[in-house]
């Protein structure tokens, strides 16, 4: 398995995002009965030749979306309070939604990739980058801006456009 080399990867992405956002769209409107059966075929493929922990881009570009449970979860790893937790560390966005304060995030060891709350990580990052979930074509908008982030999801989505 190669390292991710993420210069390669933007470079990728420039030239295949409009073709791949328009393949997704089209599959978002008229979905293939089989799709997740395939996208399940796909995913174990894709990640013989994914090293997230080569990569971290989710992580350097990206923010979860901390739900009330992992802030929750969170705050209790480092024995604070939720709000404390908040303040610190969080912001709410237009939406509304806690995310971070700082890309990459605060949690990543740049020098391993790695994530320093692994074990309490938020939900949003345990099912990141949600190439299997049912009812694919409820994730079709996800997938659509995670190819700019994620080599594993522009993988996938490469691979399907040869099978679905």
């Amino acid at each position: 398995m190669q390292p991710i080399n993420l210069r390669s990867f933007a470079q990728k992405v420039r030239y295949h995002k409009k073709k791949f956002k328009r393949y997704l769209g089209k599959l978002e409107k008229n979905a293939p009965k089989d799709l997740d059966k395939n996208v399940a075929a796909i995913a174990p493929e894709v990640w013989k030749e994914i090293d997230c922990l080569s990569c971290a881009n989710c992580c350097k570009k990206m923010s979860p979306t901390f739900k009330t449970a992992d802030i929750e979860k969170i705050a209790r790893h480092f024995e604070i309070k939720p709000k404390e937790f908040k303040e610190k560390w969080l912001y709410q966005d237009k939406d509304g939604d806690w995310v971070n304060r700082v890309q990459p995030c605060q949690f990543l060891d740049l020098s391993t990739n790695m994530c320093a709350i692994y074990e309490v990580r938020p939900a949003d990052c345990a099912g990141f980058p949600h190439l299997t979930r049912k009812k694919m074509v409820e994730y079709i908008h996800v997938h659509q801006q995670n190819i700019e982030y994620c080599p594993a999801t522009f993988k996938l989505v490469e691979k399907m456009m040869d099978v679905v």
